[in-house]
């Protein structure tokens, strides 16, 4: 180890070991207890008009597709509507999310609704999104039994529902309302992103669909009442 390295490392350890190991503790965990936001993009800063707007934009530029309802009632009709017109099956696969479950599937009486986890067979999924973030487009799923993670990533069309409601600016406020409904230092096995269908630019920087999950991705928004 040269000279000006091991000056360098003697110091570190001088000084962490001269620090009060009681007090740096109690500052992560304030920290930790009283997270604090960093520099917030304006671009999805409005009311629920202006949220919306922006994520259809921003979901539509990398691909994915957007529907606008004003009843929840009429998410059966329009799940299959989207895969009649997008040529698919008329069957859809969800998991044991209340929500889901509850809908009035018999308004789509043509559609097979199968529950549970994605199999290999599946053509087409809808899950329950936990957020929506606007400035970027973008769908938060939490994995667990309600919406199985597998389900949106193995059919070719994932199908998501996201209530108004749920669709926040930024996503410093998808962690604020991960920590007030998991409580501190808890969370969900797994947080998912997603932002369109799945793609690569790695070859010649062509973008090709799908890559390693749905080759289509649609989003259906119902608005709050």
């Amino acid at each position: 180890m040269d000279n000006a390295r091991a000056r360098i490392l003697s110091r570190i350890r001088r000084s962490a070991a001269q620090s009060d190991e009681a007090l740096r503790i109690a500052s992560v965990e304030d920290r930790l207890m009283h997270p604090q936001r960093n520099l917030v993009p304006e671009r999805g800063q409005g009311d629920e008009a202006h949220r919306i707007a922006v994520f259809v934009r921003m979901m539509e530029q990398v691909g994915g597709s957007v529907e606008i309802l004003d009843d929840l009632n009429d998410v059966p009709a329009s799940v299959a509507a989207y895969l009649r017109n997008t040529n698919r099956p008329a069957a859809i696969r969800h998991g044991q999310d209340e929500r889901l479950a509850t809908l009035p599937w018999h308004r789509a009486q043509t559609l097979t609704v199968s529950e549970g986890r994605a199999e290999d067979s599946d053509t087409a999924s809808l899950t329950h999104a936990f957020a929506g973030v606007a400035e970027s487009g973008t769908i938060v799923q939490l994995s667990g039994p309600d919406n199985p993670t597998t389900l949106n990533f193995m059919p070719e069309a994932h199908i998501v529902l996201l209530e108004a409601k749920d669709l926040v600016a930024s996503y410093e406020e998808v962690w604020s309302r991960l920590r007030d409904a998991y409580g501190p230092g808890r969370m969900p096995r797994t947080v998912n992103m997603i932002s369109g269908p799945s793609r690569t630019g790695d070859i010649e920087q062509t973008i090709v669909r799908p890559a390693h999950g749905p080759k289509d991705m649609h989003v259906i928004i119902v608005k709050s009442p």
